[in-house]
């Protein structure tokens, strides 16, 4: 499989096309047609860059997850209290969601991954263990610090935060409403903060 970063500027379009249709239909929801007509080139095209949609769609969670440990690091270095953090990470779900009610790439590929090649499923692990990972630690670090008062572990804090979040997106598309994650993840933050 190629790494996305390996990619000509033809494939990053197509990748780009791939990316916007999983998170408004799904994996299952689009074609190579689909993408052909989005970046304006012959399907053959698209399988010269990816033999397999499989492949393509690896590729998109691939470079989703990196850019969204990207953005982990930029909240790292501008919240310093886990409750600043935790409320920039739901604004990262909020500003996907505000797009067309579009959804998490992974969280898409997540609810359906008994019908997505082990490929897909891959990377889309990868998500989820870098996300949990982090979320785990910022949820540590602000019960060591005083800042987070929960009867719950740091990684039950971190599982329950961003299933919250990922539900909160589908939830809001499904009953067509405006809001999204931001409103669901500050009343959960308001349970976890110290007064």
């Amino acid at each position: 499989m190629k790494h996305f970063s390996e990619i000509s500027a033809t494939a990053e379009r197509v990748v780009d096309a791939a990316e916007g249709l999983i998170q408004a239909r799904g994996y299952n929801g689009f074609s190579y047609d689909d993408v052909a007509r989005l970046v304006g080139i012959k399907k053959p095209s698209i399988h010269h860059h990816f033999a397999t949609k499989s492949e393509l769609a690896a590729v998109v969670a691939q470079r989703y997850t990196h850019r969204f440990k990207e953005l982990l690091l930029q909240i790292e270095g501008s919240s310093v209290k886990a409750a600043e953090r935790l409320s920039a990470y739901a604004a990262l779900f909020e500003k996907t969601f505000s797009t067309d009610k579009h959804l998490c790439v992974c969280g898409m590929l997540g609810a359906e991954s008994s019908s997505l090649p082990e490929i897909v499923n891959h990377e889309v692990q990868r998500f989820f263990d870098a996300n949990l990972d982090w979320l785990t630690q910022i949820a540590d670090d602000g019960q060591r610090a005083g800042q987070l008062t929960s009867k719950l572990s740091p990684q039950s804090i971190a599982e329950t935060y961003l299933s919250l979040l990922e539900g909160a997106m589908v939830v809001g598309r499904g009953m067509q409403k405006a809001s999204g994650p931001a409103i669901v993840a500050d009343h959960f933050l308001k349970t976890l903060t110290v007064n």
